[in-house]
């Protein structure tokens, strides 16, 4: 399943990148996102939880950092799945920023895979719920980058 969306964050786009790339700073930000771990300095571990229809669970995932061309391009994996492995997760995602006229616009696009349970959910309701989820990281996100001081 390909995700793609873009957002404008009212900030300047070094500080926005330096928000971007810190985990520390982006767990927060993530729906459902209850622990972050830095392991590693490309790596990274986080618990969410995720409601798909009747199905409330927990996803531990890691997130490797593959390659990064400050402050314009970020690219990682991630590999994650819950509980007995019931699910599992697998995604490729870049990250691109840029100037814009009001601050900085961060273009996102994500090639994700779930298999078993979650996997079983048909592809419009799992856009949806990326959709949704990515439209609340968004906000949350945007919230934090321009109500912190430079």
């Amino acid at each position: 399943m390909k995700i793609e969306d873009s957002f404008t964050v009212d900030a300047p786009l070094e500080r926005v990148w330096s928000m971007i790339t810190d985990p520390e700073v982006v767990g927060p930000c993530i729906p459902g996102c209850q622990q972050i771990e830095v392991t590693g300095p490309d790596t990274y571990k986080a618990d969410i939880r995720v409601a798909v229809g009747p199905i409330k669970t927990i996803f531990t995932v890691t997130v490797e950092k593959t390659e990064e061309r400050p402050p314009h391009f970020a690219s990682s994996t991630t590999r994650g799945e819950e509980g007995g492995r019931a699910s599992t997760l697998n995604a490729t995602s870049t990250l691109s920023l840029s100037e814009a006229a009001d601050g900085t616009e961060i273009a996102y696009a994500s090639d994700v895979s779930v298999f078993g349970r979650l996997g079983k959910f048909g592809l419009g309701v799992m856009k949806k719920k990326a959709r949704d989820l990515g439209h609340a990281f968004a906000d949350n996100f945007r919230e934090k980058a321009e109500g912190s001081a430079p």
